[in-house]
C-alpha cells in the first residue's frame, strides 16, 4: 500500500493550479480503510500477478472514489466527513466538482498506462455505473414509493460498482481464468452491498467517534435508506403521515429523530437491515470457495466479517 500511496501522491500533484493538490491531499489524508486498493492488490496477488500494474490500478481505483466524495459532497452539500470538513466547505463547490474531474482524468491516465482494454472497458463501465446510481438516487431518495429493490439498485450502483471493479481487474490484469475473474466479481459486488448496507445502518446505530458522523444526519438530510424503507413498509398510517412529512415533504420538527429512532425499533427495521447485511456478507463469502485456497482468500473472508462487525 507504500507503493499506491506514493504513486496516488505523485499524480494528484499539479504543475499549474495547486489548489488541486490542496484539495486532494485533505481528502485523501483524512484517512480511511482504503479498502477498495487493497481488494485490487489482494485480488492480482491472490491470481499470481508480479508486475507494477496493480499499483497503478489501486492508484486509480482510489482516485475514482475520491472523486466521486469530492462530487457526493456537492451534491449532498455535506459539511463534515470522517469528522474533518468538507473540501467544498474549506473550499467551494467549483473547486471540489473541478478537482474531481481532474482526478477523473488521472485515473483514465493510470488505466491507459497498464496497456489493458478490458480494464479501461472494466473501470470506464463502473464509472459510469456510479454516476447513473446516485441520479437515480436523488430521484428515489425522498420518494416514499421506493422499495428495496430499488434501493438494492441504488447502492449496486453507487458503490458496489467500484467494489467489484476493484477485485475484478486485480483478476484481468493477472491474466486469470475467466471463472476467477468472475468469482472475482461477484465476491466484490456482494461485499459493497453489505458494506452500504452497514453504512446506513450506521447512521441509526452507530458510534458516532469511530463514524465521525452524527446519529440521523440521513434523517435530516431526508435520505430514504434501507433502515427507513423497511419501517415504511411496516407502518400504520399515522407512521406513514409522519414518513411523508419528514422525509418527503422535508418538515422536520424538534423531537422527529426520537420519533423515527422508535418506529425503527417498533418495527425492528435496524435489526432486519443487520441481517440483509450479513447475507449479503455470506454471499461475498461464498463466491470465494470458487477460488484456489490462498492466504488472501482468507483475509477477504475475515473482510466480509469485518464489515459486519462494525455494527454492534
Amino acid at each position: 500500500m507504500d507503493a499506491v500511496n506514493g504513486l496516488i501522491r505523485e499524480r494528484m500533484a499539479s504543475e499549474h493550479a495547486p489548489r488541486i493538490p490542496e484539495v486532494t491531499a485533505h481528502l485523501v489524508e483524512a484517512g480511511g480503510k482504503r479498502l477498495r486498493p487493497m481488494l485490487t492488490l489482494a485480488a492480482a496477488d491472490m491470481c499470481g500477478y508480479a508486475g507494477p500494474y496493480d499499483v497503478h490500478l489501486a492508484a486509480t481505483v482510489e482516485f475514482i472514489h475520491t472523486a466521486t466524495l469530492l462530487h457526493d459532497d456537492v451534491v449532498d452539500e455535506s459539511g463534515q466527513r470522517r469528522g474533518r470538513p468538507t473540501a467544498n466547505l474549506l473550499w467551494d463547490n467549483k473547486s471540489s466538482v473541478l478537482v474531481g474531474d481532474y482526478l477523473f482524468s488521472r485515473s483514465f491516465q493510470l488505466m491507459v498506462e497498464t496497456g489493458s482494454l478490458r480494464v479501461l472497458d472494466i473501470l470506464a463501465n463502473a464509472s459510469a455505473t456510479i454516476a447513473e446510481g446516485e441520479v437515480l438516487q436523488l430521484t428515489a431518495a425522498q420518494d416514499l414509493r421506493t422499495d428495496e429493490a430499488t434501493y438494492l439498485q441504488v447502492v449496486r450502483g453507487k458503490t458496489a460498482a467500484l467494489f467489484s471493479a476493484a477485485t475484478q481487474v486485480g483478476g484481468v490484469i493477472a491474466s486469470a481464468p475467466e471463472d476467477r475473474i468472475q468469482a472475482l466479481y461477484a465476491y466484490g459486488d456482494a461485499l459493497g452491498i453489505s458494506f452500504q448496507i452497514v453504512d446506513d445502518l450506521l447512521d441509526y446505530a452507530g458510534d458516532t467517534t469511530a463514524t465521525g458522523k452524527n446519529l440521523g444526519d440521513d434523517f435530516r438530510e431526508r435520505k430514504l435508506t434501507l433502515p427507513v424503507i423497511k419501517a415504511v413498509a411496516r407502518a400504520d398510517a399515522d407512521e406513514r403521515a409522519f414518513w411523508k412529512r419528514t422525509i418527503e415533504k422535508g418538515d422536520q420538527r424538534d423531537g422527529d429523530l426520537e420519533t423515527a429512532m422508535a418506529l425503527l425499533h417498533r418495527h425492528n427495521a435496524l435489526a432486519a437491515t443487520k441481517q440483509d447485511a450479513l447475507f449479503w456478507a455470506d454471499t461475498a463469502k461464498s463466491a470465494l470457495n470458487a477460488l484456489p485456497d490462498h492466504p488472501v482468500r482468507t483475509m477477504l473472508r475475515d473482510l466480509a466479517d469485518y464489515v459486519v462487525a462494525r455494527v454492534r
